[in-house]
């Protein structure tokens, strides 16, 4: 691929060096000029405005971007937004790279790929998450911290920070910590503005300001992070320092089956499962329930916590994860416990079956659908990223690729109406146990697992 490096630099006309601001600090843009800056991949418009760069949908264009000559690795970038209507969608890309043979399907010359800051004025308030410009799709939502998703102001100036240290990524919206990314697939590159194409013609002349933008890229001294934030960690079996201190524990170390055991078995299974390439893997017997090496559980049991799991599924393949797994049913086939369902909906026929598609993936097993959009819906052959929550008050929560897709609250009158519904009804106080051990389900279908990881909640 050619990145912007090897297209752009060689049409500007001159290099305009930045002004220093002090404190290490260099502006990026003088108030007056767009020099060290330049439009790629569409037509929407790029205007100074008292001070501030004012970007303008048009219609009939592709996504638009105002991108700096140079690139940079670490850095720290600070900067001030103003976004008026709920429909004008934007972000800000970093450490990302432009490909001039890319077809984006709306006319455009090339594509704009890489890390973003997104800017989301819609009711859905994700801004401050973090998504991969065609590319991989969303990396951190911000439903994984709805703590911050109020931070953003509308029609209001509002202070953005973006620090990348290394494989870290972090950022802020008014002071407020927002995404936390652990990441290795772009160590630099250059920084850009960016108008979103809009769906229909009577929407252009929309407007997004920014102002008051500068970088720092020498003596970085990252902010400190508040605790309890969602690390999405996308190095395999592995836990970063800020999620060591946070009380996260690796359940699978990517090596070896320590910390598991077969259910209603002494040992790990002697067969059925392997450990290989990083990944805990249950391997086929053609769909039979737990009649090859069997299902797998924790040593240990959990009474509240945020378990969360990467899992590939091949195609029509049907397992799970369960949780306040007792043992105590001494049942036949797949010991008994809540059911993080984990499936190939399009292929495998379990996802007609149920009511109203309650076993359909992510959905919590014969009870609730998940309500998922196709897109956070990662094929087989593909990671997905499963995350149940169990807070101590009961509340259950379940997040497919990051996004929320069901919640609960375990033992409520509406949660037993739903068990005397369902095939668990014979079982007194089903999904009710204190405490309980975590299941990966042998449903005699190859899937894969990784990063299966936990924190215990207080």
């Amino acid at each position: 691929m050619k990145k912007l490096s090897c297209v752009l630099f060689a049409i500007a006309s001159t290099a305009v060096a930045t002004a220093q601001s002090g404190g290490g600090w260099t502006n990026l843009f003088d108030g007056k000029t767009l020099n060290g800056w330049n439009k790629i991949t569409g037509s929407a418009d790029y205007k100074i405005e008292s001070g501030e760069i004012v970007g303008l949908t048009v219609p009939n264009s592709p996504n638009t971007f105002l991108v700096t000559d140079k690139e940079y690795g670490d850095f720290v970038l600070e900067l001030e937004v103003k976004v008026d209507d709920t429909t004008s969608n934007s972000g800000i890309q970093f450490r990302s790279h432009y490909n001039p043979e890319m077809a984006d399907g709306r006319g455009g010359k090339g594509r704009v790929y890489g890390y973003q800051f997104e800017l989301d004025p819609s009711s859905r308030a994700w801004t401050g998450g973090v998504y991969d410009e065609a590319r991989r799709d969303w990396l951190y939502p911000l439903s994984l911290n709805p703590a911050a998703q109020g931070a953003f102001k509308r029609g209001e100036y509002n202070k953005i920070r973006v620090e990348c240290i290394g494989n870290n990524i972090r950022t802020w919206v008014n002071d407020k910590v927002c995404a936390y990314v652990v990441d290795t697939v772009d160590k630099k590159g250059f920084i850009a503005l960016q108008v979103h194409a809009i769906p229909k013609p009577e929407l252009a002349g929309e407007k997004i300001h920014w102002r008051n933008i500068r970088i720092k890229t020498t003596g970085l001294s990252p902010l400190p992070f508040a605790k309890g934030v969602y690390v999405a960690d996308y190095i395999p079996n592995t836990l970063s320092p800020y999620e060591k201190s946070d009380g996260w524990k690796l359940l699978f170390d990517g090596k070896t089956t320590n910390g598991w055991k077969g259910a209603y078995k002494p040992e790990f299974p002697e067969k059925g499962w392997e450990v290989k390439q990083g990944t805990l893997t249950v391997l086929s017997s053609n769909g039979a329930e737990s009649t090859n090496g069997g299902d797998i559980v924790t040593k240990e049991e959990y009474k509240a916590f945020d378990l969360s799991f990467d899992f590939k599924l091949t195609p029509g393949a049907n397992s799970g994860v369960k949780y306040f797994v007792t043992l105590t049913e001494n049942n036949a086939g797949s010991a008994i416990g809540l059911e993080y369902q984990v499936l190939d909906d399009t292929l495998h026929p379990d996802a007609k079956l149920g009511r109203d598609g309650n076993r359909t993936l992510s959905s919590l097993y014969d009870l609730i659908k998940a309500d998922k959009q196709k897109r956070f819906i990662r094929q087989p052959g593909n990671w997905n990223t499963g995350r149940v929550v169990v807070y101590p008050n009961n509340h259950v929560v379940h997040y497919l690729n990051g996004v929320k897709v069901l919640e609960y609250d375990r033992g409520s009158a509406a949660y037993r109406d739903l068990v005397a519904l369902s095939k668990y009804k014979k079982w007194k106080d089903f999904g009710e146990a204190p405490k309980g051990h975590i299941l990966l389900q042998d449903h005699g279908n190859e899937v894969s697992f990784r990063s299966i990881k936990i924190k215990e909640l207080k």
